[in-house]
């Protein structure tokens, strides 16, 4: 019987013509990344153990918000630095949590605790962190908390 191995399954990302600048800023931001290969068609990286593949592919394709990359963040300085670092040089910010970077890819900088609250069995306490949510652009972890304590402050 023939051994079946584990897939990888590897994010392929489309460019017009800027793939290595991508991997380069990308790679730039987050600390746990490295550089795989650097070529001008086809490059590969690593950011937090996630392998991804660059190409530039021409302008066919655009990225769309049909996809995002989803950063998980432990705490309101990684949410902040995650946020402004992605934006640097033409990024545009989205609502509840969601940007674009300057080559168009959609990210979600979002708190750890988002989670846990969001999935509390008490439904008004989600709904309150929702209605939060929902008026945010940049992700608050502290406006979060006091919407799921029912602080009148959110």
């Amino acid at each position: 019987m023939a051994k079946i191995s584990t897939p990888r399954i590897t994010p392929f990302l489309w460019f017009d013509t800027n793939a290595e600048e991508a991997v380069k800023f990308y790679t730039a931001i987050f600390k746990n990344s490295k550089v795989i290969q650097l070529h001008p068609m086809v490059s590969t990286f690593e950011l937090e153990g996630q392998r991804f593949m660059a190409l530039n592919g021409g302008p066919q394709f655009k990225f769309t918000e049909a996809i995002s990359l989803f950063v998980t963040c432990d705490t309101q300085e990684e949410v902040d630095y995650y946020w402004a670092k992605l934006l640097t040089d033409g990024g545009r910010e989205s609502k509840c949590g969601w940007l674009k970077d300057k080559f168009g890819l959609s990210w979600q900088i979002v708190p750890a605790i988002l989670g846990e609250i969001m999935s509390d069995p008490d439904r008004k306490k989600s709904e309150r962190v929702m209605q939060s949510i929902l008026k945010m652009i940049k992700l608050d972890i502290k406006i979060l908390k006091q919407a799921y304590e029912n602080q009148e402050r959110f």
